[in-house]
């Protein structure tokens, strides 16, 4: 109710505040369009280029359609993308991504081009970047291995942060307040609750950037202090209150050909676990689930001359995972430790990344990129067997040919070296990009792509009360042979009126895929182990319509992903190759010029996805079909200029109230069971929020 009515105090103050700079919010409306048509991409390119010159198919997520959503994190900027889904694991607090039809152990998740590191195979760093420094994102679909290594055989999301402007002076901030489901309480506690502020300054070069984030997410459901065991496991949408303090600065300096600058990264998040109350004893065993994170990265640039620039990065992260359980004992009020297994621990991984490129222009025709990179991975921790590391060197070459006028063909060569496993000798790739006229490009491609076994997989063992998993050593490295190809047709008819659609398809086939599966020493003990094949195909049709104050836009997805028993009909009877589930969704902004207002409504219905699974039918072990339900997702956000400096933003997201999916899989017991509804949101939330930006 509280913040209902903070909601609707801030529309009346906003109604009545008319933003009167016509001419203002009508020069902002054309540079939008502007931005629009002159879209930039860094990702896989060999110096920043437009998005229709690029040979790779990519998406870019602008700071616009970020700001306009009013989101606290990466996930919700991506959840109403084509091609992703999340899964949470509440138990842990942490959620994955999915993309394309693949686990986020496939994706490769950059910042600013250096690579995050995360603890297990979840994708938790996506959460864990400051979504206030974030300038856009652009997203590659399909395998990048040759340019960026391990990992990248979904696709690779790599997130740009924002570098200063042209301004001398810059001084941000933001306040927003959510509620979680129908619980809030201002400020703190219940709810979620966001602030953050920023500074830039810039003169004769260089430049400097920092800023600090609080985010406080009060958790949903969160059991009493005297909720016992069978009450707590009873509800299983449960939510964990999560706690993140946010930190960055950059550093750097520019001056004719040279380019060079240094930024730091940390974060401090603190996860809250409540334990079932015992009234035998009074006791209580509480956890806190804590992540410290440094990343550091050093770019450099620098133009030789016309025809040759060369380019560095290092970059370093030191990421530490502590679990603390403390015993609570309510009659006297003590605490002491626990000393059960694996309720104490702290884990470290460090990575470092050295990457170095020199582009070379032959001709107006010809040109290369040849490179190196060196990853150094190690870890430690109570449940790291030893002190395992892990080096990666490898060489690259690629080339862009204009040899016929209009055609672009880009072939790439990767050589990699491990010290843990036998890479393979070669990845290769190539593409190609047709411009037929002023509207219509072909990009079709083939690329190798590789994943090598992580750390975590290879000698990470993780044993609670809800997870028994064991690391394996003899992994061999995934494999795969990937082909895309895309149709996109851009026109700008006139200043007020530009349209962009794209039709695109993939295929990929992996080998021996890592994934989840029994322990053939212990049935009882989930272990990973490389499966013989897996496979994923499907496309996507996306449009996208500019039309004066109107910003619209609409896509369809149909994903296969492989049903491995279709290859044993003779043992498990007849199943299809391949099972399939749509998405649909939608982007739609309306500027009010005059009034200075703009509405957002980001939608996307979700299909539901089927799976194969192995069930005991008679007495008789066969395959049967089980299915997760679909649903849809919507959020609608108002964002009004109140002032020249100041803006408020208002809305709801999950505007559908989803919170949990069917489940048709039969439950199994262990880590990462198949069974029961799954988890999706907490809930409708209001959202209600203040943002400041000055410059000089």
């Amino acid at each position: 109710m509280k913040i209902i009515l903070l909601l609707a105090a801030a529309f009346v103050f906003t109604f009545n505040s008319y933003a009167q700079d016509k001419t203002a919010g009508s020069k902002r409306k054309t540079d939008s369009l502007g931005n629009a048509l002159k879209e930039v991409v860094v990702t896989g390119q060999y110096q920043p280029q437009s998005l229709r010159n690029s040979v790779y198919q990519t998406r870019i997520i602008t700071a616009e359609r970020i700001r306009l959503r009013a989101a606290t994190n990466i996930q919700q900027v991506l959840n109403t993308e084509l091609g992703f889904r999340f899964s949470n694991d509440l138990t842990l607090g942490t959620s994955d991504i999915q993309m394309m039809g693949m686990t986020g152990r496939n994706v490769k998740i950059l910042l600013d081009g250096v690579p995050m590191v995360d603890r297990s195979d979840t994708r938790e760093s996506l959460n864990q970047i400051d979504i206030n420094t974030v300038d856009h994102i652009e997203i590659v679909e399909g395998p990048l291995s040759v340019s960026y290594g391990t990992d990248a055989l979904a696709g690779v999301i790599n997130i740009i942060t924002k570098s200063g402007g042209n301004k001398k002076i810059n001084i941000n901030a933001r306040v927003q307040e959510e509620t979680v489901g129908d619980s809030y309480s201002a400020f703190s506690k219940d709810g979620s609750h966001i602030q953050h502020v920023g500074a830039g300054w810039q003169n004769k070069g260089w430049n400097v950037l920092g800023g600090l984030s609080h985010n406080d997410f009060g958790g949903f459901n969160v059991p009493g202090i005297l909720a016992a065991t069978e009450e707590i496991a009873a509800n299983t949408n449960r939510w964990k209150p999560k706690e993140q303090w946010l930190a960055n600065g950059r550093l750097g300096y520019v001056k004719d050909n040279f380019n060079v600058w240094y930024r730091l990264d940390y974060i401090d998040e603190t996860i809250d676990s409540k334990g079932g109350y015992n009234p035998n004893n009074f006791r209580a065993t509480n956890q806190q689930y804590i992540t410290n994170r440094y990343t550091q990265q050093l770019h450099g640039d620098y133009r030789v001359n016309d025809r040759l620039q060369l380019s560095g990065i290092v970059g370093y992260s030191n990421l530490k995972r502590t679990t603390k359980s403390i015993v609570h004992d309510y009659s006297t009020g003590a605490e002491e430790l626990s000393t059960g297994a694996g309720e104490q621990d702290i884990s470290k991984f460090r990575s470092a990344n050295v990457r170095t490129t020199a582009r070379y222009k032959l001709s107006d025709q010809v040109s290369f990129q040849p490179g190196m990179e060196i990853n150094l991975d190690n870890a430690d921790g109570a449940r790291i067997k030893g002190s395992p590391s892990i080096n990666d060197y490898a060489f690259f070459v690629s080339s862009e040919l204009n040899l016929i006028k209009d055609v672009t063909i880009r072939p790439g060569l990767r050589f990699i070296s491990n010290t843990v496993y036998d890479a393979p000798p070669v990845i290769p790739s190539l593409n190609t990009k047709i411009r037929f006229n002023d509207l219509f490009d072909l990009r079709f491609g083939y690329a190798s792509g590789f994943r090598s076994p992580a750390l975590r997989e290879l000698y990470y063992d993780f044993f609670d009360a809800s997870h028994s998993i064991m690391g394996n050593e003899n992994l061999k490295a995934e494999q795969s042979n990937s082909f895309t190809a895309s149709l996109s047709m851009s026109e700008t008819a006139s200043e007020n009126l530009r349209f962009r659609s794209v039709l695109s398809g993939f295929y990929n086939h992996f080998k021996n895929r890592i994934d989840y599966g029994l322990s053939a020493e212990n049935p009882t003990v989930t272990t990973l182990i490389n499966i013989a094949k897996y496979k994923t195909t499907g496309g996507t049709f996306e449009n996208t319509l500019y039309l004066k104050d109107f910003q619209v836009s609409l896509g369809f997805s149909y994903i296969g992903t492989y049903n491995q028993y279709s290859a044993s009909a003779a043992q498990y009877g007849e199943s299809p190759e391949f099972v399939w589930s749509p998405e649909l969704n939608s982007n739609i902004t309306y500027t009010i010029i005059r009034t200075s207002t703009t509405a957002n409504l980001a939608f996307k219905y979700t299909g539901k996805r089927p799976a194969y699974e192995l069930a005991s039918i008679d007495n008789l072990e066969q395959v049967r079909l089980s299915k997760i339900g679909s649903y849809s997702t919507a959020d609608l956000m108002f964002t009004q200029r109140l002032f020249s400096t100041l803006n408020l933003n208002a809305g709801v997201k999950n505007l559908f109230d989803a919170k949990v999916l069917s489940n048709t899989a039969i439950a199994t017991t262990g880590a990462h069971s198949t069974g029961g509804m799954v988890p999706l949101n907490y809930g409708r939330s209001y959202i209600v929020g203040l943002s400041f930006n000055w410059d000089k």
